[in-house]
């Protein structure tokens, strides 16, 4: 109702400016001065009006709007005042009576107890960030920790990597998470080695019972993960590595069809610079029924380190024949060109 009066308001003013002439008979400034003026006050009274009447967001900005209108119904005469009114007429009616819907309505999937919140983490381009000395410190401990839900062999060499970074906080935190990894399997060592002895064998018998043979094939696994997972360098990781063999071999003088451990012996035989004897276990591990694509990369390795590179590069055509080893096939590539 408002916006109607001030409508026919400014209406009756405009007709009241072209009407001057009759007023000021005779008198040409007097009767431009009237129409001016008075043409001045029915464009801001339409201009009030009609902004009213402009749907949602055609009213916004709400003041550069309003003085658009008023300064084309004034600077036109006559068909600017018809333009406002004509563009606001069109601009309320052919509005569109249910707005469109930017996006569609979902049901949320039930929630699954037994599922990790953390088990999509992406590892991609972390590395460079944990290294990026001018990222916000919260962000990159907040990474850090993030670590945690992440296996031991991506996660060790990352905080490896920041261990000589220029902060404080960065360098004890990944001291600190490290230390706690490291002394998690070594605390299970001697658990294990506890339980060895308790069965009342000595380090030079042969451990026959079910209860020793566990914790000696347990033992392997332990100084198996201080390797795998980098926690150990230098003479520790020769220690471990040493043993961890050693109990393997304990294991397979009573299981010696165990494919699985046969591979770790050779793997680890091999890391020992025994080259002969992980052969043998690789070959002997392939026999009993491990696939090829887990076998020969290391046999291409170790004919790599014997300097005998057609027998590297028939290895690498036989994984060649293969599809599923995307990680492998730049090296593949590299020694079977096209």
């Amino acid at each position: 109702m408002f916006n109607q009066k001030l409508a026919l308001y400014a209406v009756l003013l405009e007709i009241g400016a072209w009407n001057g002439s009759l007023l000021f008979e005779g008198h040409s400034d007097a009767m431009l001065a009237w129409y001016l003026l008075v043409h001045a006050g029915a464009s801001a009274l339409l201009a009030l009006a009609a902004i009213i009447l402009l749907p949602g967001e055609s009213a916004r900005p709400r003041f550069p709007i309003l003085l658009l209108m008023a300064s084309c119904s004034y600077a036109v005469p006559v068909l600017g005042f018809i333009g406002v009114i004509c563009g606001t007429l069109y601009l309320r009616l052919s509005r569109s009576t249910e707005p469109a819907q930017a996006f569609d309505s979902v049901q949320l999937p039930a929630f699954d107890p037994h599922q990790r919140p953390n088990a999509g983490f992406r590892q991609a381009g972390l590395r460079s960030f944990l290294g990026n000395s001018e990222a916000p410190m919260q962000a990159r401990i907040g990474a850090m920790v993030a670590l945690q839900y992440v296996s031991g062999r991506v996660s060790s060499p990352l905080l490896r990597d920041v261990l000589s970074d220029p902060s404080d906080d960065i360098r004890l935190l990944a001291y600190g998470m490290l230390d706690n990894q490291e002394k998690r399997i070594n605390q299970a060592i001697d658990d294990e080695l506890k339980l060895l002895n308790s069965t009342g064998q000595t380090e030079g018998e042969k451990n026959t019972s079910s209860k020793a043979l566990t914790a000696t094939h347990r033992l392997s696994d332990l100084y198996w993960e201080l390797i795998y997972q980098e926690l150990v360098q230098g003479d520790l990781r020769l220690y471990a590595i040493s043993e961890s063999s050693r109990y393997c071999q304990q294991v397979l003088d009573h299981e010696p069809e165990n494919a699985a451990l046969n591979l770790r012996q050779g793997r680890l035989l091999h890391a020992l610079g025994q080259h002969e004897a992980a052969e043998q276990a690789y070959l002997r591990a392939r026999d009993l029924g491990l696939p090829a694509t887990r076998i020969l990369p290391y046999l291409a390795e170790l004919r790599f380190e014997q300097r005998d590179f057609t027998g590297t590069q028939r290895l690498m055509a036989e994984l060649a024949n293969w599809g599923s080893l995307p990680r492998l096939r730049p090296i593949i590539d590299y020694w079977n060109p096209k």
